[in-house]
């Protein structure tokens, strides 16, 4: 037995966007526990500068090319991957989009990138994974979600669908996988700046009102992941699975804006 909690040493962990944003922060927080990694995007060139990153935390990443869009490219990503290592054991689902508008200006094409990008991808992401993970009788599997999963907020009609699937995506997964020692769990986040909703942070009122909303009184910071995308890669974690882990300060027990002193 490792006496050493969420160790992990040896381990290959796969990143789905992994050129930007939280990708990048799951990345090095698996990295910083040990694992070596693929790190995929449609570019694989701008992995480069966190490859380098990530061999000076003194682990592997190895950048892939992945549109998971794309079934093939999804099939040789893993491939690939399985290929460098001889095996994964760990797969973040980590590549999403949004498109912010009303649902009455959402066009066909708007709803098809955002839900094949967000669900139908990790699907079949996950699914090519599984097919590595499940001679081996081990595996991790953690779709990045949203509070989006719980929640539903205008303008986002499309991310809502495709985060809340993610969410059943994930409890189903679960149950058909757990058989071959496999995991599946879901990280989703709260309000957290990124580069797809650094639009609104310029908005000072739309902060405060978030702020008073979250008991933590805060956005979230890249950082506040850590523990849990590491727990949920670990063995520590072996009987957690089909869980919906929200990280988001508390914004989910539905606090409200405070009413104004009279």
């Amino acid at each position: 037995m490792n006496n050493k909690f969420f160790d992990l040493s040896g381990k290959v962990a796969i990143i789905t966007g992994a050129s930007r944003g939280l990708g990048q922060y799951f990345g090095r927080a698996l990295a910083r526990a040990g694992a070596d990694l693929i790190i995929t995007s449609r570019n694989p060139e701008s992995l480069e500068s966190f490859k380098t990153e990530i061999e000076g935390l003194g682990r592997r990443a190895v950048p892939l090319q992945l549109d998971v869009r794309d079934y093939d490219s999804i099939q040789r990503m893993v491939e690939d991957a399985y290929n460098t290592y001889g095996k994964i054991d760990i797969l973040v689902n980590s590549a999403g989009c949004n498109v912010r508008k009303p649902s009455l200006d959402v066009t066909w094409d708007d709803w098809n990138l955002i839900l094949d990008t967000n669900l139908r991808g990790t699907f079949f992401t996950a699914r090519a994974a599984a097919r590595k993970m499940i001679p081996r009788k081990y595996g991790r599997i953690i779709n990045i979600g949203s509070v989006t999963s719980v929640f539903g907020y205008a303008g986002m009609a499309p991310y809502c669908a495709s985060k809340g699937g993610t969410k059943q995506l994930t409890m189903s997964l679960a149950d058909e996988f757990g058989k071959y020692g496999i995991t599946v769990n879901c990280l989703a986040p709260g309000w957290f700046k990124t580069e797809l909703n650094a639009v609104l942070y310029e908005d000072k009122e739309w902060v405060e009102y978030i702020c008073d909303r979250i008991p933590l009184k805060r956005p979230g910071k890249p950082n506040d992941l850590d523990g849990t995308i590491v727990f949920l890669a670990s063995d520590e974690s072996e009987y957690i699975t089909g869980q919906t882990i929200l990280v988001d300060g508390g914004i989910t027990t539905g606090a409200t804006r405070a009413l104004p002193k009279k």
